[in-house]
């Protein structure tokens, strides 16, 4: 199956800030709201790629070349939207989104976004 890491994400445990989808985070308090940030990123297609799901999709089945290329990309962007929120001192990303698109039919551009901030545990 591969590493587990090649068909999935997410944040990594020791990360210095936390990304939730929620408004709030449970045992926490927002001390003071930043705004809005995001992360992008814009990959091109692979011809090699393109060919070999051509050819997948006459048989069915998962293209996972592109699954893996996908993963790739959600983490570069998350990766900026994380460098972004510590840029503006917060701690937190609250709401956190992926938005995916074309891109002027070259690629496809992939924005991670939400709402920085910081938060404390409740005392």
């Amino acid at each position: 199956m591969g590493n587990i890491d090649d068909y999935g994400g997410g944040q990594h445990p020791d990360s210095e800030v936390l990304v939730v989808t929620t408004n709030d985070v449970p045992g926490h308090r927002v001390e003071r709201v930043i705004g809005e940030v995001f992360g992008l990123t814009v990959r091109s297609r692979h011809i090699g790629s393109q060919i070999g799901a051509g050819l997948k999709s006459l048989v069915g089945g998962e293209l996972k070349g592109l699954t893996k290329t996908l993963v790739e990309s959600r983490n570069q962007a998350m990766g900026r939207l994380i460098e972004q929120t510590k840029a503006r001192g917060g701690n937190a990303v609250l709401m956190m989104r992926f938005d995916v698109s074309e891109a002027a039919d070259v690629g496809t551009e992939i924005c991670a976004y939400g709402t920085a901030a910081v938060v404390a545990p409740l005392a």
